[in-house]
């Protein structure tokens, strides 16, 4: 088992050492993420915590899943692999004509 867990539902008021403490209860917390978004630099609420053992982590999950922090019922899980990213959708190039108005570099007539 993975020691990084996925803590989501989380409030927009939670700072990372309120997520600390929360986990610290149940073992020893290496690492804490909190998800901002880039826009407004405010939490997106999700984040990540790394405990040390995966006994500890599996401990947290027990504890901690669907209990209330801070008036909402956290979800808890083993955290998955980042999936590679594509970079967000569909690229277009507009150097090889067709219908969306790039030039051919060919002549029409």
């Amino acid at each position: 088992m993975n020691n990084k867990l996925f803590v989501g539902n989380l409030s927009f008021n939670i700072t990372e050492n309120d997520l600390n403490d929360a986990f610290a209860a149940h073992g020893t917390v290496t690492e804490t993420n909190l998800m901002m978004d880039r826009t407004t630099n405010r939490p997106r609420g999700f984040g990540f915590v790394t405990m040390s053992t995966p006994e500890e982590a599996q401990k947290a999950i027990d504890s901690l899943n669907g209990k209330e922090l801070d008036g909402r019922a956290l979800t808890v899980n083993v955290a998955k692999p980042r999936e590679e990213r594509s970079g967000g959708g569909e690229r277009r190039s507009f150097s090889g004509g067709g219908s969306r108005g790039g030039y051919s570099g060919r002549s029409r007539y």
